[in-house]
């Protein structure tokens, strides 16, 4: 006898959390950023492949929409908002040559026919990989194609500002997180958080406000905390159920023909990856001969990697760490806010 489907489902649901927690385990103790999300994305992707049907239901993955937005809002410190006041000139210059070129990058890859245009356009888009794919499948995009693009890039950039950062400084360790999380976690700020995401999922949902579910709580979260009114709490635990929510909701919408695809098109993502890392290195050789800062300050503000990652990094070296975070920050809410014409553009006229 075959068992029940309900029985079966959990038991599917079990072992894909039980391998998930294995990979991640291991990708945490190798630095891999994001470790949940890349174990949890990578178990969804080979039970996927294998014909497993299971979903994340609609509201958890709102929800977790909704802590990656107060992620992008937590960013947004009172040190941050000095630095872009004193030096917002050069850093919009800097970002928006960044963002042009990831533009440029995507506009070739749609061009060659590896991928589609909102594909290409999402999958290059210097931002928080997670938020960019979150956001993309609002747009058209392929999500698969866009977290496969946002990944390998992210792990890239990684390992080359890691190379930088030891050939320049010659440091020898990095942190594990680039906000080192407190053992007591306020329950009040927590609650507020939640809240904040629920919310602000809810509302985007609710009014179909393109993406949302994420763009509500961020921006409600930034205004919030910028006024002093809440203090935005992740705890770990958090975050890595989160990180997993978005992983599995990725991975388990992989089948073969897509990894086929994938695998055909990795050639050409790699060469535009380096293609945009090398961008935005001239970037930031410019930066550091226009305003004097350090090279390598310059170099990792100007990565085109995830915020959290390259945090890492910055606090691991001798950077300035406040002007680095200003820099991903003011690209990130860029990125969000072009992403979509960008998008448009890219698959009209490529």
């Amino acid at each position: 006898m075959r068992p029940a489907p309900n029985i079966r489902r959990v038991a599917q649901w079990a072992a894909l959390i039980a391998a998930s927690l294995v990979l991640a385990e291991i990708a945490a103790r190798a630095g891999f950023p994001a470790a949940f999300l890349l174990g949890a994305l990578v178990c969804g992707v080979a039970f996927g492949a294998s014909g497993v049907e299971l979903r994340i239901p609609r509201p958890l993955l709102s929800f977790s929409q909704g802590i990656i937005g107060c992620l992008v809002a937590r960013a947004l410190t009172k040190a941050i908002l000095v630095s872009v006041a004193r030096d917002w000139p050069v850093m919009l210059l800097v970002v928006g040559t960044t963002v042009l070129a990831a533009a440029l990058v995507g506009w070739t890859l749609a061009k060659s026919g590896t991928v589609a245009g909102a594909t290409a356009a999402w999958g290059s888009s210097p931002g928080a990989a997670s938020a960019m794919v979150l956001m993309s499948g609002d747009f058209g995009a392929d999500v698969r194609l866009v977290a496969f693009m946002q990944y390998l890039r992210m792990s890239m950039v990684v390992l080359t500002a890691s190379a930088v950062s030891r050939i320049l400084i010659g440091i020898s360790n990095v942190p594990s997180s680039a906000v080192a999380a407190s053992s007591a976690v306020s329950l009040a700020s927590l609650a507020e958080t939640l809240a904040i995401a629920a919310a602000g999922a809810w509302a985007g949902r609710r009014f179909k406000i393109p993406s949302g579910a994420l763009l509500v709580p961020m921006v409600l979260g930034s205004v919030l905390q910028a006024n002093g009114l809440v203090e935005i709490t992740l705890p770990p635990w958090l975050l890595h159920a989160t990180y997993a929510a978005v992983g599995w909701y990725v991975g388990l919408s992989f089948d073969r023909d897509v990894l086929s695809h994938m695998f055909k098109a990795t050639p050409r993502v790699v060469l535009s990856t380096l293609m945009l890392i090398g961008l935005c290195a001239v970037s930031a050789l410019v930066l550091h001969r226009w305003t004097g800062i350090d090279l390598l300050t310059a170099y990792l503000a100007t990565s085109p990697g995830g915020l959290d990652s390259i945090a890492v990094i910055a606090v691991g070296s001798s950077a300035d760490v406040s002007f680095v975070l200003a820099m991903q920050t003011m690209r990130l809410f860029m990125v969000i806010l072009t992403g979509p014409p960008i998008a448009r553009l890219i698959s009209r006229y490529a």
